[in-house]
């Protein structure tokens, strides 16, 4: 279980998360208010977090220093 919460996201990556997130998150308060736009903490959380469960269960990894194990 301790490799599924590993850090594999990237600077970038993390970045992009947290502001697709915030963008998403948005729509619910401003937008057209739709309970949809609560998917936006997905991305919100996993950018914080510094890592994804798909990420772990494919393989991938963006974090170019891996963390120890």
């Amino acid at each position: 279980m301790s490799t599924f919460f590993k850090r594999n996201e990237g600077r970038f990556d993390r970045s992009f998360r947290v502001i697709l997130g915030l963008g998403i998150l948005s729509l619910y308060f401003i937008g057209p208010q739709s309970p949809w736009a609560l998917l936006g903490l997905i991305p919100l959380g996993t950018g914080l977090l510094g890592t994804c469960p798909l990420y772990s269960l494919l393989g991938l990894s963006t974090c170019p220093v891996q963390s120890p194990s």
